[in-house]
């Protein structure tokens, strides 16, 4: 089934990485207030902030990159969605454990970084379900040959076992 020539499942896979990019710029946003503020008043720029900001802009690239269709035909697709998952748990870990049990006591800038915190894990979440959906769709439409001369192309239901003797 196709909308104006493109699959569904692409179309599906464009929704995916527009939410993975608007995500990945708001994170970059949330942390980047505290970056901003380190900067005008001469301090240092924290190790954990500047990790936010770069898995924050590594993720918005690749979803955009994501967007063009003949990319997610590749094997690297879903190892590099894996590799963003992996970073955005690690994200979600550590600002999880400074934040979560936090009490904001009405600072408002707690709150912002809480809630910075379940971002980074819907972030992760999408990155994971775009896994999936990448290694699904390659492994669907991967292209197959026979076993013993690699010559022939098969078709998505042959098997690549020899059928034995036919009588």
């Amino acid at each position: 089934m196709s909308i104006l020539g493109m699959t569904v499942s692409y179309l599906l896979f464009c929704v995916l990485h527009f939410f993975q990019f608007v995500l990945a710029v708001t994170v970059c946003g949330l942390y980047g207030v505290d970056l901003q503020r380190a900067r005008s008043q001469g301090k240092y720029a924290d190790g954990k902030w500047v990790y936010a900001e770069v898995v924050g802009a590594l993720s918005a690239l690749t979803a955009i990159l994501y967007l063009v269709p003949f990319i997610l035909r590749f094997a690297a697709v879903t190892v590099w969605s894996f590799v963003l998952f992996v970073l955005w748990i690690a994200l979600f870990g550590l600002f999880g454990n400074m934040y979560i049990r936090e009490d904001p006591e009405g600072n408002a800038d707690i709150q912002r970084m809480k809630n910075a915190v379940w971002v980074d894990l819907a972030n992760a979440l999408l990155w994971l379900i775009g896994f999936v959906g990448s290694a699904g769709y390659w492994w669907t439409h991967r292209d197959r040959r026979s076993r013993f001369t690699g010559r022939a192309k098969l078709g998505r239901n042959a098997s690549t076992r020899s059928t034995g003797w036919a009588a």
